[in-house]
Parts: structure tokens; C-alpha cells; sequence
């Protein structure tokens, strides 16, 4: 059955004829009266005694009323909260561990305090996951840090961040063939940290990688722990060790390691208005020279 069947419904069985529930309604008495015949039809039982001109409930017709007068109001008033707040609902959205770890978790959280009818569910993968889940439509958005060239992904640039070399041992600026011989660690394929390192270095070393991690406190302890280790990572991600001088950024000669921060959704994505209220009210909070 239908809204609109229920609502014939409910108003004839006030009136007890066609005629004014068409006009209440806005409706043809033919809309009126096909209606309760396919609700019947549905129902495999008859609501309504046909007496002279009227049409008066029967006593299935009037348990059939007890039964959906609540519930219809009930829809009624869902449908209307629904149309009028525009803002709200839950959004799936997956960023990179750069990008869920050090950048979005402070955003989201001031975005939901001033947005109490959204929710916001959030993963971390590295980007080509976050690329596949968007193609496969299990996430609205997602944040890389990588570039991605797919004619079915929409991708929008938000913040401009700077990998850089750390290790437990300061040292002088050095070229990068220095630092051969030294114990790397580095995230997990497919991360946009790795990648982006290793394609800047290809045609200049190849270094040895000595064991990959997945988490970046994990790779804090064993940069801490180990001298003679060295990591590529975001200074978003060692930002308080390198200001206590727990860590040092390595320079390198030559060679910089810049990177966009990408926000990415599928082409065909349906922007509603809490979509396009988020996304904007990201850029707005990463760069705001960026739109």
C-alpha cells in the first residue's frame, strides 16, 4: 500500500463520501474511488459498506483504521522533519592515516557540534583502499594523499603538506645517496607516504627497506628506540617530537617532498545538502585560500 492510499483512506473514512474527500484532497472522485478499490485489492478484504451514497466503515474497516491512523501520522510528521532539515543524516567517509590521524579528527568534531542531526562515520585505510571503496560505492568521501588519475573519480585539492626524513640522530644536510646504508622503515604498500617517497628517490638510489609498519606511533617507538633508523613520513605526523627535540628532520639536498591532500568522491555521487555543507566546511577549515 501506499501513502497516498492510506491518506484516501483515512479521509473518506471521516466523511463517508467521494465527493468531498475529492475535493479535500485535490483529487478526481475516480482517483478516489480506484484508490480504496487497490488498497482492497491489497488487502484481499472490503473496508467499506456501500450504503446509498455513502461509504461507511465496516468493522475490518474500522480495526484497519485503529491500526494505521498512528502510524500514518507518525510518516506524516517523519516525511515533514525529513524536508525541512536539510542538514542532516550520516555520512561514511574514509581518509588516509595522515589525513584521519593528524588533520580531520579536531574538524569533524567542531562540524558535529554544531550539526547535532549528523553523524559522521569514519575509517582509516591507505588510498588505494579509500580509491576502491569509493568505485565500489561503500563510502560517500574520501581523503588521499596520493594523486589519482580515474575518470570516475571526482578529486579536489585541500591542503598542501610536506613529507619529510626524521631519526633519533641530528645530522647536516646531507644527499639523499647518504642516507643509503641506513636501517629504513616505511609504511605499508599501497600508502601514499611510501609511494610518493620512493617515486621522488627511483632514479637516484634504491634503498633497502629494513621493516614496514602500519601505525605511526609504532614507528615514533622504534625511531626512538634505534639510532641509526629513518623514516619518510608527514611533519604533521612528528610535529611535537621535533619541537621537543625528541626527533630530527633530516635535510636533504635537491630534493623536496611536497604532496596535495585530496578530498575524492565518485562522479556520479548524488550531492545532497549535507554533502556539499561538509565538503565546503572542510575546505574552508584546511585552507581557506582553497575552494
Amino acid at each position: 500500500m501506499t501513502l497516498k492510499e492510506l491518506e484516501i483512506f483515512l479521509e473518506l473514512s471521516e466523511n463517508q463520501n467521494v465527493i468531498k474527500t475529492a475535493q479535500k484532497l485535490s483529487v478526481t472522485q475516480s482517483a478516489v474511488s480506484q484508490s480504496i478499490k487497490s488498497l482492497e485489492n491489497k488487502l484481499g478484504e472490503t473496508l467499506f459498506d456501500r450504503i446509498g451514497k455513502k461509504l461507511i466503515l465496516n468493522e475490518r474497516g474500522r480495526k484497519f483504521r485503529e491500526m494505521t491512523l498512528n502510524p500514518y501520522n507518525e510518516l506524516i510528521s517523519a516525511k515533514h522533519s525529513f524536508l525541512k532539515e536539510k542538514i542532516a543524516g550520516t555520512l561514511s567517509i574514509s581518509a588516509s592515516k595522515t589525513i584521519g590521524t593528524y588533520l580531520l579528527p579536531q574538524i569533524i568534531f567542531n562540524y558535529l557540534s554544531s550539526n547535532n542531526n549528523v553523524k559522521i562515520k569514519k575509517e582509516i585505510h591507505n588510498s588505494s583502499i579509500i580509491i576502491n571503496n569509493i568505485m565500489e560505492g561503500k563510502i560517500d568521501l574520501g581523503f588521499i594523499e596520493t594523486e589519482c588519475e580515474n575518470n570516475n573519480i571526482i578529486k579536489e585539492k585541500i591542503k598542501e603538506d610536506e613529507l619529510i626524513i626524521v631519526s633519533k640522530t641530528p645530522q647536516k644536510e646531507v644527499f639523499i645517496d647518504e642516507l643509503k646504508h641506513k636501517k629504513w622503515i616505511l609504511r605499508e604498500t599501497g600508502s601514499g607516504t611510501r609511494e610518493m617517497f620512493l617515486k621522488q628517490i627511483k632514479n637516484i638510489i634504491d634503498i633497502e627497506i629494513f621493516m614496514e609498519f602500519n601505525e605511526f606511533e609504532e614507528a615514533k617507538t622504534i625511531l626512538l628506540n634505534n639510532p641509526e633508523t629513518l623514516t619518510c613520513v608527514s611533519k604533521e605526523v612528528v610535529k611535537k617530537e621535533l619541537k621537543e627535540k625528541k626527533l630530527f628532520e633530516i635535510k636533504i639536498k635537491n630534493i623536496t617532498f611536497k604532496r596535495n591532500f585530496y578530498l575524492v568522491y565518485h562522479k556520479n555521487k548524488i550531492k545532497t545538502e549535507l554533502f556539499d555543507d561538509f565538503v565546503k566546511y572542510i575546505k574552508k577549515e584546511t585552507n581557506p585560500k582553497i575552494r
